[in-house]
């Protein structure tokens, strides 16, 4: 036995769009930058191991929030 089904809303909005090279390229920058931060902190700065951890992760999430921010007001835009 067969059900034919309509497709639902949220199967209509779902996006296959692939990531594209520059936007992994700049992970890959920004992921560098971060262990470089927490490298200058821990071994140039003599903060500590713990206390660079915690402020290269502060780090990390102003860094999602702010692209979380620009994804959600560029896909609005379409």
């Amino acid at each position: 036995m067969s059900v034919d089904q309509e497709p639902t809303v949220n199967e209509a909005r779902h996006l296959t769009d692939e990531v594209s090279t520059a936007t992994l390229l700049g992970y890959l920058v920004a992921a560098l930058a971060l262990f470089g931060w927490f490298l200058f902190g821990w071994l140039v700065q003599r903060q500590g191991f713990v206390a660079s951890v915690g402020e290269t992760a502060g780090a990390a999430f102003a860094l999602l929030l702010i692209v979380s921010v620009v994804g959600t007001v560029r896909r609005d835009r379409r």
